[in-house]
């Protein structure tokens, strides 16, 4: 049964007061391990180096849109990380100023337990928005001092270093670009100069206004040719209805037909013709020559003689009939002929018009990888100037940089417990340690020690409880038993304060 938290500080007493030089002894030997634990414990001295990052400098207003400066975001981790690589660790593991002229000679093994060790006791911590610390820790106190002051100049060097590099491989991988993409343009260019050299078909437009002439010329030609052979029908219908041959007679009759016959075709041609026509002109010359000589006839006395059978002579209207018709039939033939040449540059536009929509593709192709490949070229020309400027800026230590705002400084004490806390806490730890001891035992104790644990244990009421008597005699001997052990107390502490303040003042 366990023993009631009310009861246990008595208890904790009366096994104190039982077992007094135990408690004695359990206080002298915890008492001096802690005071020997303060000579031995291992003191850490701690130097480290205060970085400032400087990333609001005047130039990088100035330089705002003409320059990138080097970003660096989770500054802290980023230091760690390249305080952490192989390359910094070893060159202050093999530096002769901290571990001495031997230093660079060590083996792999002996290499790699000497990284490990500057790692485990480097440590990298942010103090506010834009400074952090670097540290290190070590027994030595000129060791501390001289591994901090070269972390720091190793970051600082090796910082600045990566951004030049940094802004460097930018500048001439993007200078790589602007060279490939200038080739590239340059065998587009020749590709589009060679292909507009061997396709002189012309443009699209070109080919739809001459394609256009030509139908319109060709509408009109054939138009043309319609009203040519219509008029060669009406001529021959004319020819059929005229007398190829007349007598040589000069009848009324003969003067009256011709006057008609010259009247109709005057008719037939103002259909067609303003009266200002040649031939409409000649027309009325002729019928006023032919009126003029049937009048002269008729006073003369001409038109009653009879013409002799055989003496016949060749109708002048059936002559001009027939010759007006034969020009027509050959206008009709040089329109065809016209036709056929407009429908065969028509064919031949049409070809010439599927050669260009075959062209037009190539030439968007070629006119798209020339605008595309110039506008990258173009862009990157502006991102190779960029790139010079920042990395001019890196080289001359400008845009984001980093400074160190606090040299390292030799550690005057070390770091963690010191020895007076030993001293002082021994003591203290020793007068506790029985007590301590007792609450201990009084837990797993199972014997009964308190009322309570009966009545709480077996659910029934204590009626009575007997006190421990002691007698004179054991009262007489408890007594200087407890003399004995102050006395000795007194002598351990004595003897502690000796100890604790030797050691203090440098004797021990």
């Amino acid at each position: 049964m366990a023993l009631p938290l009310s009861q246990l500080p008595t208890e904790m007493i009366r096994e104190v007061r039982s077992r007094k030089w135990l408690a004695f002894l359990l206080f002298a030997i915890v008492s001096f391990a802690v005071l020997g634990a303060g000579f031995v414990w291992p003191y850490k001295y701690h130097s480290q180096v205060v970085i400032f990052v400087d990333d609001q400098n005047i130039i990088r207003p100035l330089m705002e849109g003409s320059a990138v400066t080097t970003e660096i975001s989770e500054r802290t981790s980023v230091a760690k990380e390249m305080l952490w690589s192989r390359d910094v660790m070893s060159q202050i593991a093999k530096d002769k100023d901290i571990f001495g002229q031997d230093a660079e000679q060590l083996g792999d093994e002996a290499l790699e337990r000497r990284i490990g060790m500057l790692r485990t006791n480097m440590n990298v911590r942010p103090r506010g928005d834009r400074y952090f610390s670097i540290g290190y820790t070590s027994e030595s106190p000129m060791k501390a001092f001289r591994i901090a002051q070269r972390l720091g100049q190793l970051f600082i060097s090796e910082n600045s270093a990566s951004k030049r590099k940094e802004s460097r491989n930018a500048y001439e991988f993007i200078d790589k670009q602007v060279k490939s993409y200038e080739a590239i343009l340059t065998e587009v260019e020749q590709k589009l100069k060679k292909f507009l050299s061997e396709n002189v078909d012309g443009t699209e437009a070109e080919a739809n206004s001459r394609m256009a002439n030509l139908r319109r010329q060709l509408e009109l030609a054939e138009l043309e040719r319609t009203e040519l052979i219509a008029r060669a029908n009406s001529l021959e219908s004319e020819l059929k209805n005229i007398e190829p041959m007349l007598s040589q007679g000069r009848t009324a009759d003969a003067y009256t037909r011709r006057i008609r016959e010259k009247e109709a075709q005057l008719d037939e041609m103002r259909l067609r013709y303003h009266d200002t026509y040649p031939d409409i002109i000649i027309l009325k010359e002729q019928i006023a020559e032919l009126r003029n000589q049937r009048d002269r006839a008729a006073q003369s006395g001409e038109l009653d003689r009879v013409a002799s059978e055989g003496d016949q002579l060749v109708n002048p209207l059936y002559q001009d009939i027939s010759a007006e018709l034969a020009t027509t039939r050959a206008n009709i033939r040089t329109q065809e002929s016209r036709i056929n040449s407009f429908e065969g540059l028509i064919a031949e536009q049409e070809k010439r018009m599927e050669r260009i929509q075959e062209n037009k593709a190539q030439y968007s192709e070629l006119t798209r990888d020339m605008e595309v490949n110039e506008q990258i070229y173009n862009d990157l020309l502006k991102r190779r100037e960029r790139a010079r400027v920042s990395m001019h800026l890196d080289i001359e230590g400008q845009g984001l940089n980093f400074r160190i705002n606090e040299t390292a400084q030799y550690p005057l004490g070390p770091v963690g417990p010191k020895f007076q806390l030993f001293a002082s806490v021994g003591l203290i730890l020793g007068a506790l340690a029985p007590f301590g001891l007792a609450a201990g035992v009084l837990q797993i104790d199972p014997r009964i020690r308190a009322r309570k644990q009966l009545e709480d244990g077996i659910g029934l009421p204590v009626l009575a409880e007997i006190p421990h008597v002691r007698t004179p005699y054991e009262k007489r001997k408890d007594r200087w038993l407890t003399v004995a052990v102050s006395v000795c107390a007194v002598l351990v502490v004595a003897a502690y304060g000796g100890v604790a303040g030797a050691a203090l003042m440098g004797v021990i």
